[in-house]
């Protein structure tokens, strides 16, 4: 709908430019298109054999384990914001220890491998795969420094009260624990996974479901994110980028991760965008940094933090995101 009315906007201000401008934001959507195919296959896939099951399973055992097998995984599982609120609710309810968790949640939001083909398409591969490995050293970041903090003694209970979160999630009236989640909740964790899912009629008929949905989801998202970068790229001078996140040195970086912040763009939306900013002078490393910031702080991902968590808690999962963003994008400035 808002792609239509940018374009219906264009037609009636700017008519000269409406033809250039549609034609410049298909060839990117086409050049992207067979990295989405690819990535709905893949999370249709992961749906129907039931995979994210495994996912619980990682916060077992020791510590040490839970944190960083919980920060791989949280940059492979497939799952949105929505559905990780009623797995952590149930982790948090069964006692699972915080730094783990925090672990999780920094590196979810962060890059799954729908989002990994995406922003490869948009930005290439060094770039995703770059970000792919920054997601996983934030959460084991993140997990380390809230254990420091809490061995400190300045982080207690970190889950809120029922009054405080009334229990309340996006798919469930109650919380799901890790052992009864059922697919309401888009996992059930009690079963293994089928591999073989189209041998099973029910499976290969949420198979479709999925790559329709998730299909008319991403082309939805990804059609309107290269609008976006049409219009920046044509209206947007180079030098104001240029001169406000372009050059070298670590404030760049800092202002790319403050504006990424407040941008709340969530992983798909956000690689063209970014392309098209780099496009008119952002540095590699601002990139970075915007598109951390960015997805960390997306509304879904801080609803999910603050619904479950003390604020307290949540203040440290902004500061590590925001940490992680400005060091990332630093880093990523001297290897690219």
């Amino acid at each position: 709908m808002f792609v239509f009315v940018i374009f219906a906007a264009i037609a009636l201000l700017d008519i000269d430019q409406l033809i250039p401008l549609s034609t410049l934001t298909l060839v990117n959507l086409g050049h992207t298109s067979v990295y989405m195919a690819i990535a709905v296959l893949l999370l249709a896939g992961i749906k129907a054999t039931g995979a994210e099951a495994i996912v619980a399973s990682i916060f077992k055992g020791r510590e040490h384990r839970m944190i960083f097998l919980a920060a791989l995984v949280g940059g492979l599982a497939p799952f949105c914001s929505c559905e990780v609120i009623p797995f952590i609710a149930g982790l948090l309810a069964l006692g699972t220890p915080l730094p783990p968790i925090m672990a999780f949640w920094l590196s979810s939001p962060l890059i799954d491998p729908p989002t990994l083909l995406i922003t490869a398409g948009a930005l290439g591969w060094k770039f995703a795969i770059s970000k792919a490995i920054f997601a996983v050293v934030i959460g084991i970041f993140g997990g380390y420094a809230v254990k420091f903090i809490m061995a400190l003694g300045y982080v207690g209970n970190p889950q809120k009260t029922l009054d405080e979160s009334n229990n309340q999630t996006c798919c469930s009236k109650e919380p799901c624990m890790p052992d009864s989640c059922s697919d309401e909740c888009g996992t059930n964790n009690n079963q293994s996974p089928v591999w073989l899912f189209w041998k099973e009629k029910a499976r290969l008929s949420h198979f479709f479901e999925e790559f329709k949905s998730n299909g008319l989801f991403l082309l939805k998202w990804m059609f309107f994110a290269y609008t976006l970068e049409s219009l920046m790229i044509h209206y947007v001078p180079a030098q104001l980028i240029a001169s406000v996140v372009g050059g070298e040195g670590i404030l760049p970086i800092i202002l790319s991760a403050l504006v990424g912040v407040p941008a709340y763009l969530n992983s798909y939306i956000a690689p063209p965008i970014v392309s098209g900013l780099m496009s008119q002078g952002m540095s590699v490393g601002s990139g970075m940094a915007f598109i951390v910031a960015g997805a960390i702080s997306s509304i879904p991902a801080m609803t999910a933090v603050y619904a479950l968590v003390r604020k307290q808690v949540f203040g440290l999962y902004v500061l590590l995101g925001f940490s992680g963003a400005v060091l990332s994008g630093f880093v990523y400035s001297f290897i690219a």
